[in-house]
C-alpha cells in the first residue's frame, strides 16, 4: 500500500485548491489572435475613443495592483497547502505504518515507547541505534540475529514511533541529566527493559550515541548486561577539540535544522515525491514498508525534532559518560567489543576521521583495555545498514557462546 502521496496525486490535490486568480485563462491560437487584432482596428477606428494620460496612468496602477493581489494570493496558497497536506497525511500514516509485532510500552508519568521484538530465546539481544536514528536502521541486524534468539530494537523517546508527550520532572531526570542526553535516554531504556520484563542478563548493542547510551547503561546497571558491543563508539573526549566543535554545530547541526524546517512545511514532502531526498536505509532487499515508514519519519518534524535535539546536546551526554566510567568502572563480569570502520564517517575530513581514531583508541586503553576489537575494511559508522555482515556473525557467535554456557549449567 502505498501511503505517501505520488506526484500526480499530489499536483492534482493542489491545482483544485488554488484560487481562480492564480490561474490562466485567455489562451489563443494564432489564428484566434490575429481575428481578434483586426476586430479590435476595425472597433477603434468605427469608435474611436480618446485616452487622457490620467485615465493611461490610472488604468496601469490599477493593473500593477490586481497583479500584486493575485501574487500575494498564490504565495499565501502555496505557503499553506503543502503543511496542511504534509499534516493530514502524518496523522493517517502514524497509525498504519507502526511495525508489525511492535509494541507500545507504557514506560509510567503517561508515556509510551516503541520497541520491536523479533524471535525467541535466551539471551536478548538489545539494540540502540546512532544518533536521530529510528529503530528501522537495525532491520538487517534484527531479521539475521533473531533467527538465533530473542532481538528487541527501540525508539528512543522523541524519535520514530515513541512520542515525547510530557517532560519527565517528577523523577527528577530532567533536573539532574536535562533533555534528550546520555543520562535521561538510560533512564528511560531502565523503565522500558523493566516494564517490558525484558529477561536478564542481555546482550546490550549500540552504535555511535548509542554506544554512549550502552556504555553508561552497563557502568549503571552492570549486573544485568552480559556483554557489550560498541559499533563506532562517539570518544567522550572529542568535543574538547575545536575542530569538531566547528564541524559538528557549525555543519551538521545547522543541516539538520534545515531538514527540520523543511519538513515542517511540508517541503520534504515535495522533495519525496520528486526524488530529491531518499531514505537512508534501501535497497532492492528492503521492504515497501520500511521504506515508506522513512518517508514518514522524514517528513515528521516531530522525529526531525527529536534529532536535532540529540546531536545538540551529544557533548552533554559525552560528559556525562566520561563522568560515570570514572565513578564507577565496568564490572569484569561484563565482556567488551568494539567495532569500527576504516573511518568514523566518509562524509567528513580526512582530519576529523583521524581525530576520531585517535581518541577512540585512547578512551578504550584507559576504560576497557581487555576489549574485543574489530576492524571492517571499508567501512564507516553506516555499516549496520551498509555491512552488517560481521556484525551479525559477531552477535551470533556470542549469542552461541552465552547459550552453550547456560546448557552447560
Amino acid at each position: 500500500m502505498t501511503l505517501l502521496h505520488t506526484g500526480e496525486g499530489f499536483g492534482s490535490v493542489a491545482q483544485r485548491s488554488l484560487h481562480p486568480a492564480c490561474t490562466i485563462t485567455g489562451m489563443y491560437t494564432d489564428s484566434e489572435d490575429a481575428d481578434m487584432r483586426s476586430h479590435l482596428t476595425f472597433s477603434q477606428q468605427e469608435n474611436p475613443v480618446s485616452r487622457t494620460p490620467s485615465q493611461g496612468g490610472a488604468d496601469g496602477r490599477w493593473n500593477y495592483r490586481s497583479m500584486l493581489i493575485n501574487f500575494g494570493k498564490c504565495l499565501f496558497l502555496i505557503i499553506i497547502i503543502p503543511p496542511f497536506l504534509n499534516y493530514a497525511s502524518l496523522q493517517r500514516e502514524g497509525q498504519m505504518l507502526i511495525p508489525k509485532g511492535g509494541q507500545m510500552v507504557d514506560v509510567g508519568l503517561g508515556q509510551k515507547m516503541h520497541m520491536l521484538c523479533k524471535g525467541h530465546g535466551k539471551p536478548v539481544v538489545i539494540l540502540d541505534s546512532p544518533a536521530g536514528m529510528s529503530s528501522d536502521v537495525w532491520i538487517y541486524v534484527q531479521e539475521n540475529v533473531a533467527k538465533l534468539t530473542t532481538v528487541c530494537s527501540y525508539d528512543r523517546m522523541g524519535l520514530g514511533f515513541s512520542k515525547r508527550l510530557m517532560q519527565n520532572e517528577s523523577t527528577g531526570t530532567e533536573k539532574v541529566w536535562g533533555m534528550s542526553t546520555t543520562g535521561r535516554m538510560v533512564d528511560d531504556l531502565h523503565r522500558l527493559l523493566e516494564a517490558a520484563q525484558i529477561a536478564k542478563p542481555f546482550i546490550l548493542v549500540g552504535s555511535e550515541l548509542g554506544a554512549l547510551n550502552g556504555r553508561f547503561y552497563s557502568h549503571i546497571h552492570d549486573v544485568q548486561v552480559s556483554d557489550l558491543v560498541l559499533i563506532d563508539p562517539i570518544p567522550e573526549d572529542i568535543f574538547e577539540e575545536e575542530q569538531w566543535k566547528e564541524y559538528w554545530y557549525g555543519k551538521l547541526l545547522p543541516s539538520l535544522q534545515a531538514r527540520q524546517f523543511s519538513a515542517a512545511t511540508g517541503l520534504s514532502r515535495l522533495l519525496i515525491i520528486l526524488g530529491a531526498l531518499q531514505p537512508t536505509v534501501k535497497g532492492d532487499d528492503v521492504s515497501e514498508e520500511v521504506i515508506q515508514r522513512q518517508k514518514y519519519l522524514l517528513s515528521n518534524p516531530a522525529h526531525q525534532s527529536g534529532a536535532v535535539d540529540e546531536h545538540f546536546f551529544l557533548n552533554e551526554s559525552a560528559a556525562q559518560v566520561r563522568d560515570i566510567t570514572q565513578f564507577k568502572p565496568l564490572s569484569s563480569r561484563t565482556s567488551v567489543t568494539v567495532i569500527t570502520g576504516d573511518r568514523f564517517d566518509h562524509e567528513i575530513p580526512h582530519q576529523l576521521n583521524q581525530m576520531v581514531a585517535a581518541l577512540q583508541k585512547k578512551f578504550l586503553e584507559e576504560s576497557y583495555p581487555s576489549a574485543n576489537h574489530i576492524h571492517i575494511k571499508g567501512a564507516d559508522r553506516r555499516m549496520i545498514h551498509t555491512q552488517p555482515s560481521a556484525i551479525i556473525q559477531h552477535l551470533r557467535r556470542l549469542v552461541n557462546q552465552r547459550q552453550a554456557k547456560q546448557q552447560s549449567q
